[in-house]
């Protein structure tokens, strides 16, 4: 027992199982200790005349004072086990005492170099030397240990600050070397800051944690590399994930890179670590890039992500799982395009000896699924999927069966070919059917898109069905669901009843999830004869876009959304008011939108119709260019053109509006209106059995028709 004592080396070790008998009552008959017996117990007592005699043996066979005693005694308590006795024997150093001691010595040492050796400081009257300093240390960290040990938390916390406030006080500006070669010092003193913000964590002050961590960040303590990225991640990880918004240091007001809230703060430190990775400075650890990826979503800076993982070391990552990642950080962050073509990557050739890789292809499906433009690398991605039977996962299946369902539905309206159109069609219903099939009806969205498809396909009793199949799996809490369901009974010609599910639907749905179904709720009124209700519903719509853009204004996707739907209320208001001869407050809507988006097609196409109302006919096919050089395929610019062109009269007009409208039947085959006029142009002409087919296409399309596209 007494090498161990006297050994230099201070290694603070695990401690092993609780013993019955505390060394300290132990019997060492070569030291004169003896153990006695708890009155009445039956077990091993432990008095303070044993700690007593034993501190005297100690200190007769090693010169060491009271303290260093009880120091040397309260480690082999701990080491094995004996935290109660540990404790007893840590009470008897009067730290509170000696700090002051402890301090002078550190201070001293830190100046050694101004001196001719270090037994010029030990000599020196009064100065406690280094290595009782470090005794001391030791005893106040495994003080702090025992309690924590104990499940005393506060305290172990209170005990441990101990040691940070005596080295901080000693050296202000940090460790310097001629501290860092005493490696028993520094080492304690390292543990000590390692210790104190988990056992205030334990003791769940999570603010206090917050500030012992900047502590041991804020200055040079000479931690390796390695144990300060560790300080780093945690403090980050608390500061993102522990649910208090932490007191700020006050601010530099002149500069601009400091941090003003938890996510900040966070982030610079990921920063910092994903720098010393790349460099090579610190060993990857996966939950650095988990970090950052959490923190860099809630700001939704997904292109910074991309950068960052696109910056990491090969071997990181598999090169599969790279592209993945990447793709999913440029999908977030809206950029389709870049997402397909790194998927495109993965399931290309150069990856053809590789095993697959689903969760790509089904990205890829996903997004494609989302631009029709891109229906037809949807459909590939999804088929490859299917292909990979072998899997005999009915969930991927479904999952695929979907996308490929939603990519032909795509396909089949930019489709130019009417064979193709009845094709693609038919593969995607097929399809949707067997993706709700394989789900064994457990997939709401894949209920949801057969609604939608039949719908677009005038199957209205089929569609119905599958939006109350829909509904029902959702718990009627689906505000896209009212608003599909509203659709189809209106397609009926059922305004009353639809309005009626819409209000049912804004009762039922949270506050930014009203917004359409409001929308909805005025475009029925109109259709019901109902114009002043509708204006009045508008008004109120943009009361709540407005309040919900200021609650909500830091929510970049939200304010984007806001913005189009209120610019679309304000085109719509402005219809109304040209429908209702009042030029003036239609012109002010329009204006509205213009200062936020001047080339807005639909506020040109509005725009002509105003002039059109006016009976100014070449103002609004100037207007209607304008909205067309925007958007080439506007549909509702097209027909007012082809109309305008008729108002005009002269038979030379006739053939140029005819082409329009063919376009737009090109473009959108269930477009009533465009079958109307045409037939209106082709009774001009003279062709009666030919414009009577196609008033015949217009009624039928017209009773089947909703008031707003299902798309």
């Amino acid at each position: 027992m007494l090498c161990a004592c006297s050994g230099e080396q201070f290694k603070v070790e695990e401690p092993v199982s609780r013993s019955p008998e505390s060394l300290a009552t132990r019997d060492f008959s070569a030291s004169g200790l003896s153990s006695r017996t708890g009155t009445g117990t039956g077990e091993w007592g432990f008095e303070d005349a044993q700690v007593d005699e034993a501190e005297s043996t100690l200190k007769e066979a090693l010169s060491l004072n009271y303290e260093e005693a009880r120091a040397l005694l309260g480690r082999l308590e701990y080491q094995r086990g004996n935290f109660d006795a540990a404790l007893q024997v840590f009470y008897g150093i009067d730290i509170k005492s000696l700090s002051p001691r402890m301090i002078k010595a550190i201070s001293y040492r830190s100046v050694q170099r101004n001196l001719k050796s270090k037994r010029e400081i030990n000599g020196v009257v009064g100065v406690m030397s280094l290595h009782s300093v470090s005794l001391l240390l030791e005893a106040i960290l495994l003080k702090a240990k025992s309690l924590q040990e104990m499940g005393k938390f506060k305290e172990a916390a209170k005990e441990c600050k101990i040691i940070l406030d005596i080295v901080e006080s000693a050296l202000p500006n940090g460790i310097p070397e001629s501290i860092a070669e005493d490696c028993k010092l520094q080492e304690m003193f390292h543990k000590a800051l390692e210790l104190l913000p988990k056992l205030w964590i334990e003791a769940a002050v999570l603010n206090e944690a917050i500030i012992a961590y900047r502590r041991a960040l804020v200055k040079p303590w000479n931690l390796d590399p390695q144990r300060l990225s560790t300080l780093q991640k945690d403090l980050a990880a608390l500061l993102l994930y522990g649910g208090v918004e932490a007191t700020l240091p006050e601010a530099k007001p002149w500069d601009p890179s400091y941090p003003n809230s938890n996510t900040e703060e966070a982030l610079l430190l990921l920063f910092i670590l994903m720098g010393k990775v790349s460099r090579g400075e610190i060993r990857w650890d996966p939950e650095i890039i988990s970090h950052l990826t959490f923190a860099l979503s809630t700001c939704g800076q997904y292109e910074c992500l991309a950068v960052h993982v696109e910056q990491l070391l090969p071997g990181v990552y598999k090169r599969t799982e790279r592209w993945y990642f990447l793709a999913l950080c440029y999908a977030a962050a809206g950029q389709l395009e870049t997402a397909i073509s790194i998927l495109n990557k993965i399931s290309g050739s150069s990856e053809s000896e590789h095993e697959p890789h689903i969760p790509s292809l089904l990205l890829g499906a996903k997004l494609c699924s989302q631009d029709p433009n891109h229906a037809h690398e949807g459909i590939n991605f999804a088929q490859k999927v299917i292909k990979l039977g072998a899997i005999n996962d009915a969930h991927f299946q479904s999952i695929a069966h979907k996308f490929l369902g939603t990519c032909y539905g795509n396909a089949a309206r930019v489709s130019l070919s009417d064979s193709e159109r009845v094709l693609y069609n038919e593969e995607c219903l097929d399809a949707l059917n067997k993706s709700v099939s394989f789900g064994l009806h457990d997939d709401p969205e894949a209920m949801f898109n057969l609604g939608l498809e039949n719908a677009i396909q005038r199957n209205l009793d089929t569609a119905f069905n599958n939006v109350m199949l829909y509904s029902d799996m959702v718990a009627g809490s689906s505000a896209k669901g009212f608003k599909l369901l509203a659709l189809i009974v209106s397609a009926e010609q059922r305004f009353g009843d639809a309005e009626t599910i819409v209000d049912f639907g804004l009762d039922e749905t949270g506050k930014i999830d009203q917004l359409e179904l409001l929308r909805l709720k005025a475009v029925l009124q109109i259709a019901r004869g109902k114009p002043k209700q509708a204006i009045e519903t508008y008004r109120v719509l943009l009361a709540l876009i407005r309040a919900q853009g200021e609650l909500l204004k830091e929510n970049l996707g939200f304010e984007d959304t806001q913005g189009k739907l209120e610019m679309e209320v304000w085109l719509d208001l402005a219809n109304i008011y040209t429908k209702l001869d009042s030029f003036s407050d239609a012109e002010l809507c329009v204006g509205k939108v213009k200062s936020k988006e001047f080339y807005h097609p639909r506020a040109w196409h509005s725009t002509g119709l105003l002039f059109d109302a006016q009976s100014l006919h070449n103002e609004a096919l100037v207007a209607f260019s304008v909205s067309l050089s925007i958007e080439p395929d506007h549909v509702p610019s097209i027909i007012s053109t082809a109309e305008t062109f008729m108002k005009m009269g002269g038979t030379e007009t006739l053939p140029i509006a005819k082409s329009f409208l063919m376009n737009t039947l090109r473009l959108e085959p269930t477009n009533h209106d465009a079958w109307f006029k045409l037939g209106m142009i082709c009774k001009k002409e003279g062709l009666v059995q030919q414009a009577a087919d196609f008033f015949q296409a217009a009624h039928e399309l017209k009773i089947s028709a909703p008031v707003q596209s299902f798309v």
